[in-house]
């Protein structure tokens, strides 16, 4: 295993910059998410901490060892790609065999190997089958195994279940996670899942535009996010958001001409900024719906029910405000409102987030 260090790193492709002063320590056997939208500039990061790509600026290093300009083959590291690229024509054994045939490893060596990676990752009686013989699934599991086999100081993973069914996929994201807890491997992934990267990451770096945005544990992420994107990403459904302009004891919400008098914690890092354009949040299991408005204390909004999506155990109910904007609302148990309903929407103040729309930043967020 090893600790991975990218200082100032930067790729550009002609006048394309795709990624931009990035910047990241890893500890020893960490597993980092790389998450964002298509295009944030996630896979060229993996690819130059790989060697695939040359990096424009900047400085990869692996344990305090420079590896910038050294060839993939010099760096250690193993690769799990989104369409597996196993040798079609070769069995199980063969795939999981052929990177250590080519480094002349003993023949007795390699059947060692193979028997317990294939038993470690419950593919031992698949090693005589082509790929075409196996399930999504089982080819991820051979794509592993290949990688597990290098033995490597690093793990890159690029989107390695998006090809899976929705149920598969939860059970390989269980997989991978206790194999690199096993394992102890520093391992990198890249999706654009932000359930997948708050249910694997210790660490998850959120991008966009090629810019890190933010990088914080799971939790860190959902609780205290920097901006009002990473606060939007992280999370589903997505975090509500309402325009406003700061007045003297509060926000006036522009689209609703409603004003809102800020708690006193609110209202406290609104008067030590300079901001005006103010953004207020609240995610959807913090908003509650009601018949009538709410005591003092607390804020309401009148909306209309436009949608109602069973999800399970939660409902998911969107709800129209007079501006038309939709909030999504999170509701526990069964509920007897439908399409059109007059509801009031009830938010409190200690579940409200406050962001500074110009410089999209975070002035306020949940409390301790």
């Amino acid at each position: 295993m090893a600790s991975v260090e990218l200082r100032h790193v930067s790729k550009r492709f002609a006048d394309v910059s795709a990624v931009e002063d990035f910047s990241l320590e890893t500890s020893e056997g960490e597993f980092i998410v790389l998450v964002g939208p298509s295009g944030c500039g996630k896979t060229s990061t993996m690819r130059m901490i790989a060697g695939l790509e040359a990096v424009s600026d900047g400085q990869i290093l692996f344990d305090g060892e420079d590896v910038t300009d050294r060839l993939p083959r010099d760096r250690d590291v193993a690769m799990v790609f989104q369409n597996y690229a196993l040798f079609p024509h070769l069995n199980v054994f063969s795939n999981l065999a052929f990177g250590s045939q080519l480094r002349k490893v003993p023949r007795a060596d390699i059947e060692a190997r193979v028997k317990h990676v294939s038993r470690m990752l419950g593919i031992g009686d698949l090693l005589e089958r082509r790929p075409r013989e196996l399930s999504g699934g089982q080819r991820q599991r051979v794509a592993l195994g290949r990688a597990i086999m290098r033995e490597p100081r690093v793990f890159l993973m690029d989107e390695p279940l998006s090809n899976l069914d929705a149920a598969l996929r939860m059970e390989m994201r269980s997989e991978i996670i206790k194999l690199q807890e096993r394992l102890g491997i520093t391992t990198f992934y890249v999706t654009h899942d932000q359930i997948e990267a708050l249910s694997m990451g210790d660490r998850i770096v959120v991008m966009l535009g090629g810019k890190l945005q933010q990088v914080g544990t799971p939790m860190g992420l959902y609780e205290q996010p920097l901006n009002s994107y990473v606060a939007g990403f992280i999370g589903s459904p997505p975090m509500n958001f309402l325009e406003g302009v700061a007045n003297d004891s509060g926000v006036t919400l522009t689209t609703l001409n409603a004003r809102f008098e800020l708690a006193d914690r609110l209202l406290a890092s609104l008067r030590q900024s300079s901001a005006r354009d103010l953004l207020l949040g609240i995610r959807p299991e913090h908003v509650l719906l009601s018949d009538r408005p709410a005591s003092d204390g607390v804020y309401t909004l009148s909306a209309t029910v436009d949608t109602v999506e069973p999800l399970g155990h939660t409902i998911l109910v969107r709800a129209r405000l007079p501006s038309q904007q939709l909030l999504n609302v999170l509701v526990g148990g069964k509920i007897s409102w439908r399409e059109g309903d007059k509801v009031h929407l009830i938010m409190r103040p200690e579940h409200i987030y406050l962001f500074d729309r110009t410089a999209d930043r975070l002035l306020c967020g949940l409390p301790g």
